[in-house]
């Protein structure tokens, strides 16, 4: 007669922990995908399909660069008046007033007068510091935000995160791709949407958290130690 373990004995004890352990494991890797997935679906629904004039002017223009058409966008808006100003942000060091000009017909008179270049700016968030010291330099309190559809929701976090008193507008460039073909059809436009998800959770995270007071990647640029590079010296 074979003998049965006591359900006390040390052995039914941790067989009995290491099912709950992969029970929780399971468990808790299943509500990440669930929050993971519900996220992505809050970040879909902020993304425009359609480009949508600004509802009403602001002080300043800015474009981050990065995307097909964002500069030409942005000259147009500041062409119709939108705004008094518009910086380039995130131009490479390499490229000046002429290369944009080349590549944006008929800008040159705008080049002239109304519009600064940041070489400075190599990410979202130094695209929003150095917008900032350009924003104080000029004393704006309003401001037209233009970059792609898909970049916009980490772009406003950064901006709204950098300047609390200054109020955005966005202006979400729709790439012809969007418009051709639903995105789900594209194997790269579902990497590069997974992949802008993650940097706009990141970017949210650390912004709570600086926000209470725990800021793990500091900015440590102060305004004024560098000044954006002008189309012409104004």
């Amino acid at each position: 007669m074979g003998l049965q373990l006591d359900d006390t004995s040390p052995n039914v004890r941790a067989a009995r922990t290491r099912g709950w352990l992969r029970a929780a494991i399971v468990a808790s890797f299943a509500l990440c995908f669930v929050a993971a997935a519900v996220g992505f679906v809050g970040f879909l629904s902020q993304l425009r399909g359609v480009e949508a004039e600004p509802p009403h002017n602001a002080d300043g223009i800015v474009v981050l660069t990065g995307g097909s058409s964002r500069v030409s966008d942005a000259m147009e808006l500041l062409a119709a008046g939108y705004g008094k100003r518009l910086l380039i942000s995130g131009v490479h060091p390499t490229n000046d007033a002429n290369d944009i000009s080349r590549s944006v017909p008929d800008s040159q008179p705008l080049m002239r007068c109304c519009v600064d270049l940041d070489h400075s700016a190599v990410n979202t968030r130094s695209n929003a510091a150095e917008t900032r010291r350009w924003v104080r330099e000029r004393g704006f309190k309003s401001l037209i935000v233009v970059t792609s559809n898909y970049h916009m929701p980490r772009a406003i976090v950064e901006l709204s995160h950098a300047m609390p008193d200054v109020t955005l507008i966005p202006f979400a460039v729709v790439g012809d791709k969007w418009r051709d073909e639903p995105w789900w059809t594209s194997g790269a436009t579902v990497r590069l949407l997974l992949s802008e998800y993650a940097k706009y959770v990141a970017a949210e995270v650390r912004v709570r958290l600086a926000d209470a007071g725990l800021d793990l990647a500091p900015d440590l640029g102060e305004p004024g130690q560098r000044r954006p590079a002008t189309a012409l010296a104004n």
